[in-house]
């Protein structure tokens, strides 16, 4: 959780700039993602119709939730963190670095049994 005034706008900013694109290999359902193709779910992957995330926007506003919570990976490329962690309901959602260019993110949940989760539900303040 970021702690200083500055720290609190630089991940504002860059909550505001990351973009959310999706990708089909965690999508059954393609919603509104505009994906090519629209959805091609792989055995081993995980997907994001188990939390019900359909639509951009959502995904859009849980992406922005995590940078803001400060649930950013230590690692950065280009000013952007290569991972970010956000909650639905009792699901921990992790987002990864797609284009460190544009700054664009595709997630997925993890499983419930990874002991990563716990960290980052120590971590999470409800919005």
């Amino acid at each position: 959780m970021p702690t200083t005034a500055a720290e609190k706008a630089e991940l504002k900013d860059l909550s505001e700039r990351a973009v959310y694109v999706g990708n089909p290999a965690h999508k059954r359902n393609p919603g509104d993602y505009g994906l090519t193709p629209p959805s091609g779910p792989r055995s081993g992957k995980t997907l994001c119709d188990v939390v019900e995330v359909f639509s951009r926007a959502e995904a859009q506003k849980l992406l922005a939730t995590g940078i803001e919570q400060g649930l950013v990976s230590a690692g950065i490329e280009n000013g952007w963190p290569r991972m970010v962690w956000t909650i639905k309901g009792d699901t921990v959602l992790e987002a990864r670095l797609d284009n460190v260019e544009r700054g664009t993110y595709h997630g997925y949940p993890l499983v419930p049994t990874d002991p990563f989760c716990a960290s980052v539900q120590a971590r999470w303040v409800k919005p």
